[in-house]
């Protein structure tokens, strides 16, 4: 924001760094992942407790979980000591990656079982094909 407090940052400063629209931060703030403080003129300043927050939205975000998960992780981490706090959130992120490793394993095999079925298919096809006399 100013050279005088390098702990505080505007919108677009902060939009730019994560790259990212001043909407989506905007969007944190109404569903109240995040928190800026008011200056004059009502001007939202953001902190580095704000920034770290966005970080940790966004990299939650990137790896699958939905806001209502990030929100209960951020809230855990507000109001507990933090030494606690880190450990407890550390571990809701734990359980949350293995619940989203989870599906992915899910996926890979519903699409394993999927691409089989069609190298199947496929294979039967040309052996019909074959069997006409034309090559599929």
């Amino acid at each position: 924001m100013t050279d005088t407090n390098l702990d505080q940052f505007s919108i677009g400063e902060l939009a730019k760094e994560l790259n990212i629209t001043t909407r989506t931060i905007r969007y944190y703030e109404e569903r109240g992942l995040i928190e800026p403080e008011r200056g004059n003129g009502r001007q939202r300043i953001y902190t580095r407790r704000e920034r770290g927050r966005l970080k940790l939205i966004l990299r939650a975000k990137a790896a699958g979980f939905d806001l209502e998960e990030v929100k209960d992780v951020l809230e855990i981490y507000d109001i507990m000591p933090s030494d606690t706090a880190q450990r407890i959130q550390a571990q809701k992120l734990i359980d949350m990656t293995n619940r989203r490793i989870a599906e992915i394993d899910a996926k890979i095999t519903e699409l394993t079982k999927l691409r089989q079925a069609l190298i199947d298919h496929a294979a039967t096809l040309r052996q019909m094909a074959g069997e006409g006399g034309q090559e599929i």
